[in-house]
């Protein structure tokens, strides 16, 4: 079970994800490598062996006022290549997870058109990287107007839109408000691709009241036996926060409880110990932690389960109990 993190390294003083200068600087996707191979040390330095790139990562490709940026992806094939040698030489599985704006199955096909074009650039990139299956480019379904039946019926138009290329590199994953694990179970057959099975939002929108395994057995099933599967996780937030406004000469103060989908900074290592060794017990996967101190919180969580025992990561295969702890 690889364990991995998205985008930020946050870790001594943090590194670049990619190139943000503004277009008006002309950004490329040049330096965005050197960042990236300088993140793929530092997920050598510490054995992580997954990682989410920065959907930005050839900066302003899938613009649509600003063409001139579009073939960067083939301008610098050569260097894709050698990062994407880098990352198989190391063992890094990586992913991209474009932005909630990429919405394949939009009423409004100027909306729907934009998604496209971000989707291609996507899979041209982990093309010429050279990367294999197990490198996605995950989505959700997007919006529910006019009801499930309609929605999905979008989602398979706009993706009849997309290149045999960018087809072969999409995966769905549940939502925390509209699609359910059994929506995207559906629509992963429907499509011909595998779901994503995100436990947090799974937990916070579950119309077929699945138990957590059935959940994500589901899931799993809809990935061919050849590549990893590939889940999310995250805990949600907890604190509440005190807010103030003046009132006149008064100032009023309330507490400000969090939605269950917000995500946490950390992970509960004990909620994750149950989800690893029960949850997802005897199953072959990688686990993509999306918490807000990023590789910080990686590091804390795998410290935290090794105090106790559990090493997940152990280079036999499945996770294991190393004290014996079930």
């Amino acid at each position: 079970m690889r364990l991995g993190f998205a985008v930020k390294v946050l870790a001594g003083g943090g590194l670049p994800s990619h190139d943000t200068r503004r277009w008006q600087s002309e950004p490329s996707l040049g330096v965005s490598l050197d960042h990236l191979e300088a993140i793929l040390g530092y997920l050598d330095d510490h054995d992580i062996r997954m990682y989410r790139m920065a959907t930005a990562l050839a900066p302003y490709a899938s613009h649509p006022e600003l063409p001139q940026f579009r073939d960067q992806p083939a301008r610098h094939a050569a260097r894709l290549a050698e990062v994407g040698t880098l990352a198989r030489r190391l063992g890094v599985r990586l992913s991209t997870h474009p932005a909630q704006y990429t919405v394949l199955n939009s009423q409004d096909a100027q909306v729907q058109r934009l998604a496209v074009a971000e989707l291609e650039v996507q899979a041209e990139l982990l093309d010429l990287m050279g990367l294999g299956p197990e490198a996605v480019v995950v989505v959700h379904v997007g919006g529910a107007a006019g009801g499930r039946r309609a929605a999905l019926g979008r989602f398979e138009r706009g993706f009849a839109r997309l290149s045999e290329a960018a087809r072969r590199r999409l995966v769905v994953e549940n939502d925390d408000r509209a699609f359910g694990v059994a929506d995207v179970v559906e629509l992963s057959r429907r499509i011909e691709r595998p779901a994503v099975f995100d436990l947090l939002h799974h937990h916070c929108h579950d119309p077929d009241r699945l138990s957590d395994r059935d959940a994500l057995t589901l899931a799993l099933g809809t990935w061919p036996p050849a590549v990893r599967a590939k889940v999310h996780y995250s805990s949600p937030r907890t604190n509440a926060e005190e807010r103030r406004r003046r009132v006149g000469r008064r100032v009023e103060r309330r507490l400000v409880l969090p939605p269950l989908r917000a995500h946490a900074d950390l992970v509960d290592p004990i909620a994750f110990e149950h989800f690893a060794t029960s949850t997802a017990g005897g199953f072959d996967l990688d686990v993509m932690l999306e918490a807000k101190a990023k590789d910080v919180a990686l590091l804390r969580l795998r410290e935290q389960l090794r105090a106790r025992g559990i090493d997940l990561e152990a280079r036999d295969g499945a996770p294991v109990a190393a004290s014996g702890r079930s």
